[in-house]
């Protein structure tokens, strides 16, 4: 087998044969794990905002009026219309917001900052986009999320020119 065929086997196995090689790997050669850890970091440090704020946006997309259906009414208790598209926005919005938790928690602090700005960017494009029929349903709230969203990330204590920097695209003083 060529080393080429062994690049192609090694890339067609899924999330957890690649997790059990790679820590077979460095069980069996500790010298791998500094080159590991290094390349995590790489991997872990590229994020592209603009990438977070097309998925934001595409996952807000497919948010439908059927959707909202399924959750309002009186099921256990009446739950509105509005109160259920504001649950299924969040719900949506959960990890994304959870990777910048994440990368706070790793150390990467400009990277919490890139998936604050993706997501930020997303539901601005969302909320300017007048074909979203679910969008109706939230237009009122997609500020507080962006709220939301910028508290969350400035948890984990960013620096104050980064802070401007958020707040420029923000577009305003968020709290």
């Amino acid at each position: 087998m060529t080393c080429s065929d062994m690049k192609i086997f090694i890339q067609s196995l899924n999330a957890f044969e690649a997790s059990r090689v790679l820590n077979d790997l460095l069980e069996a050669d500790s010298g791998l794990v500094q080159k590991a850890y290094e390349c995590a970091v790489k991997v872990a440090a590229d994020v592209d905002p603009e990438s977070i704020c097309d998925a934001v946006y595409t996952c807000l997309s497919m948010l439908h009026f059927d959707d909202l259906n399924g959750r309002a009414g009186t099921q256990g208790g009446y739950l509105s219309p509005y109160e259920a598209a504001c649950e299924l926005f969040e719900e949506t919005l959960t990890h994304f917001v959870g990777e910048i938790v994440i990368n706070w928690e790793r150390g990467l602090p400009a990277a919490a900052k890139a998936c604050c700005i993706g997501i930020v960017k997303g539901l601005q494009m969302y909320d300017e986009d007048p074909d979203s029929e679910f969008g109706g349903w939230v237009e009122d709230v997609t500020g507080e999320f962006i709220n939301s969203v910028v508290k969350e990330w400035k948890n984990g204590n960013p620096s104050s020119d980064d802070i401007a920097e958020i707040m420029m695209i923000v577009g305003g003083d968020r709290s």
